[in-house]
C-alpha cells in the first residue's frame, strides 16, 4: 500500500467521480483507476461500486475513508516535522484568506518571500465557510479572516485586531465627512452590495436583518477590488470592513453607528494540527506589519 494510492482513494471518495478526481489530482483517469484497482487487490476487497450512472463507496470503502484521511494527515505532519528539525524554513505554506483581508496580507507576503525564498506560498482566496472546511481537512495551515459567525469545534481563533463594518464611499461623496453612519444615511444612495457569502454582507445582514429590501441596490458583486473601483469612480457606495481600504487612495470608510459593530480580525488554526515554523514566522511578521501592528494582540508563544 502506498500513500499515493490512499490519496487517490480519498479524492475519489470525496468526489464520487473518477474523471473529476483525476483532474483534481492532475493524473489521467486510467492512472487513477489502475491505482485504485491495485489498492483493492492488495486489500482483497472492493472499495467502490461502479456502474454507468454512478460511483459509490462500498461498506469497506466507507470504513477505510476516515482511516485513510488520518493516515495522510499523519504523513504530512511527519514531513513538516522533519523539515522543521532541519532548522530551516523550507517546503510550502498553505494560507487561506477571505477577500476583504487582501490589503492586510500584501505587506507580509512581500516581506516573507524576500526573507524566506525557499518557502513556497500557496494562497487561497475563498469564502469563510469554504476556508473553514479546507482548514478542518488540513488542506490549509491557517486562515486569515474575521471571526466566523458559526462554531467550528476543531478550529481555534486568535485575535489580531478589532475592526468595524463600514460604509465605503469616494472621497468626494457627500457622506465622506461623516464620522459615523446610520441606516438612514445610506437609504437615499445607490449601493454596490457585496454578495451573500462574503463576511461583510453576512455582518450587515446580522446587524440590519430587515434592511435589505429598503436599500437601493444597483448591483451585487463577490469581488472586493471591483467593488472598490466602482465606488471610487462613481456616486455609488458599498458596505465592507474598514480594513479593506488599507493603503488605498480616494476612498473613505465610515463605521456604522450600531451596537456590536465589531468585526474581529483573526488567525484560525486547526486545534490538533502540527504548526509549521514557517507558519509561526509568517504570523509573527503579519503581527509586526504596518497593517496590523497598532492593534495586534500577541498570542504566539
Amino acid at each position: 500500500m502506498e500513500l499515493r494510492q490512499l490519496k487517490y482513494f480519498v479524492k475519489t471518495a470525496e468526489t464520487l467521480n473518477f474523471s473529476e478526481a483525476a483532474r483534481a489530482l492532475f493524473v489521467t483517469q486510467s492512472t487513477l483507476s489502475q491505482q485504485i484497482r491495485q489498492l483493492e487487490q492488495e486489500m482483497d476487497t472492493v472499495l467502490f461500486e461502479r456502474d454507468s450512472h454512478r460511483v459509490q463507496l462500498t461498506e469497506s470503502g466507507e470504513r477505510l475513508l476516515p482511516i485513510a484521511k488520518r493516515t495522510l494527515m499523519d504523513a504530512a505532519t511527519c514531513m513538516d516535522t522533519v523539515n522543521d528539525l532541519k532548522k530551516m524554513l523550507s517546503g510550502s505554506l498553505n494560507i487561506g484568506i477571505t477577500y476583504t483581508f487582501a490589503p492586510i496580507l500584501t505587506e507580509t507576503v512581500i516581506a516573507f518571500t524576500k526573507a524566506y525564498p525557499a518557502v513556497k506560498l500557496n494562497i487561497f482566496y475563498k469564502t469563510m465557510e469554504e476556508l473553514m472546511s479546507m482548514l478542518e481537512k488540513r488542506e490549509l495551515d491557517f486562515v486569515l479572516s474575521f471571526k466566523p459567525t458559526s462554531v467550528h469545534p476543531v478550529i481555534e481563533s486568535h485575535v489580531l485586531f478589532d475592526n468595524n463594518l463600514s460604509v465605503i464611499v469616494s472621497r468626494n461623496h457627500p457622506l465622506a465627512e461623516k464620522t459615523k453612519a446610520t441606516l438612514q444615511d445610506i437609504l437615499p444612495n445607490g449601493i454596490a452590495m457585496p454578495s451573500k457569502g462574503l463576511q461583510s454582507r453576512n455582518e450587515f445582514d446580522k446587524l440590519y436583518p430587515s434592511a435589505y429590501n429598503q436599500l437601493n441596490i444597483r448591483m451585487e458583486l463577490n469581488e472586493v477590488n471591483v467593488l472598490l473601483d466602482i465606488v471610487r469612480g462613481s456616486s455609488l457606495i458599498t458596505i465592507l470592513s474598514e480594513a479593506v481600504i488599507h493603503q488605498t487612495t480616494g476612498l473613505v470608510a465610515i463605521p456604522f453607528d450600531v451596537p456590536d459593530n465589531i468585526m474581529v480580525g483573526c488567525v484560525h488554526t486547526e486545534r490538533s494540527a502540527y504548526r509549521k515554523k514557517a507558519a509561526e514566522e509568517f504570523i509573527r511578521m503579519l503581527q509586526e506589519s504596518e497593517a496590523v501592528r497598532e492593534r495586534a494582540i500577541q498570542w504566539l508563544e
